[in-house]
């Protein structure tokens, strides 16, 4: 099989999608004596347009797909693809890649796509036959020729396993060639790492480059300084020769002092290094106070959640005691309201309320333990002494029992109230020991 460097390209199309009229194979003999080059010669149609990629192969009769070409060679693209012309083409095949068997082949047109675009009529790779040419020979020469025959045979045999091993190592090739591409790939991807180090590199030296540059620049603009001097020392010694000596003891004290300035400039680089390495311990101390910052930022941002917080809750506690204060002076009227109904009672049972609050004050220091529910005392104990006679009129009176219920009510309700805390909007009553609950329901009312 031919080897390239390229393999041209296929398809797995079936030979139902593939058109075989768009070119033409003309001149395809019925066989080709094996051992010559064999040309095959071929014209496009006006319909068919050939590309870079098409290729002719050499197919055995029954082939399946165009992965199954035997050889192939490159077609020329004509000097006008486009031209409308019918020129005959022609494609040469070298008598080493063509087959060696009797089997019947076709020459086949292939495109870059991978499709047939035509297909010529089979033919064979044999000699010519006895029904071709009638030659007259000897016993002798049938027998030499029958050697011949199977000397060819053998040979064709030793050939067919020449190409297999052949095949083999093509295939062994590729794989070879395969692995050796994927580690060209790897020392490709390692460097192009490698190069990106370099470059880093290389910008880095650049930059340090730039600094000594600046550095010999300021050390030659110091030394043409020196030089000017120098050029003036010399243009004094030419015209002043009687002071020859001291200037040539001027030139060593300048000579001195350019070592003097070369170590000068040695300390004043130790000296920026060292200002260097104290910028970056400035740069590592900025750095600390930012982050310093960053955490007092975040405390005082805590203390204002806080201070936000103590807000919300002295808002409460004013709402809260705006509610305690409104529930104290509710509870004030009720008990103005009660006063002036039991002084109203009093004077329609004739009693005067003010002399029976004095003798409730007296009477409640030695007789406290009576009743201590009766805030006011007992309206009927001044009754009982002064008027006696009186006393079963009173008691007669059917409303003497209503105004004891009254008392008695008025005395039994205070204590209730101060157990309990009412709501001043919806008039829920709550437990006194359940302050915090009480002032959580009116701060929701305020929601």
């Amino acid at each position: 099989m031919e080897q390239t460097v390229e393999d041209p390209p296929t398809s797995a199309v079936l030979l139902d999608h593939c058109d075989f009229s768009q070119v033409i194979f003309t001149s395809v003999e019925k066989f080709y004596v094996p051992g010559g080059d064999v040309t095959c010669y071929y014209t496009f149609t006006q319909r068919f347009i050939p590309r870079r990629k098409d290729w002719i192969g050499i197919f055995r009769v029954g082939w399946k797909t165009t992965r199954e070409y035997y050889t192939f060679m490159w077609v020329t693209l004509p000097a006008d693809p486009n031209s409308k012309s019918t020129k005959q083409q022609e494609v040469q095949f070298k008598a080493y890649y063509l087959p060696k068997d009797d089997e019947y082949y076709q020459f086949c047109y292939v495109d870059q796509d991978g499709v047939v675009r035509g297909a010529s009529i089979p033919f064979q790779f044999r000699p010519e036959s006895e029904e071709d040419i009638l030659v007259v020979t000897t016993q002798s020469e049938v027998e030499e020729i029958e050697q011949q025959n199977h000397e060819l045979c053998k040979e064709n045999q030793e050939l067919r396993d020449s190409c297999v091993s052949l095949q083999k190592q093509n295939a062994d090739m590729q794989a070879a060639l395969q692995k050796k591409q994927e580690e060209l790939e790897t020392l490709k991807s390692i460097n192009q790492k490698l190069e990106q180090e370099v470059k880093a590199q290389k910008d880095s030296w650049e930059t340090e480059l730039l600094q000594l540059k600046e550095q010999n620049h300021k050390l030659s603009s110091e030394n043409e300084k020196l030089g000017v001097r120098v050029n003036q020392l010399q243009a004094q010694l030419s015209t002043q020769e009687k002071e020859m000596e001291k200037l040539v003891q001027g030139d060593q004290d300048k000579t001195e002092q350019l070592e003097h300035l070369k170590k000068e400039n040695n300390q004043l680089f130790l000296s920026l290094t060292e200002q260097r390495e104290q910028q970056n311990k400035l740069e590592q101390t900025v750095m600390e106070l930012r982050l310093k910052e960053v955490a007092a930022a975040k405390e005082e941002q805590e203390l204002m959640d806080q201070n936000l917080d103590l807000s919300k809750r002295l808002s409460e506690n004013k709402i809260t005691y705006n509610v305690l204060q409104r529930e104290k002076e509710r509870m004030e009227r009720e008990n103005d309201l009660l006063k002036r109904e039991n002084s109203k009672l009093m004077s329609y049972m004739g009693l005067d309320f003010d002399s029976l609050t004095c003798q409730a004050s007296t009477s409640d220091q030695g007789a406290t333990g009576q009743n201590p529910r009766l805030v006011y005392g007992n309206p009927y104990a001044g009754i009982q002494e002064s008027s006696s006679p009186s006393l079963p009129s009173i008691k007669k009176c059917p409303k003497s029992d209503f105004a004891d219920d009254i008392v008695d009510h008025t005395t039994k309700e205070q204590p209730t109230q101060s157990l309990y805390l009412n709501c001043p909007i919806c008039d829920k009553s709550f437990p006194a020991k359940g302050k915090q609950i009480f002032e959580d329901h009116v701060f929701c009312h305020s929601l």
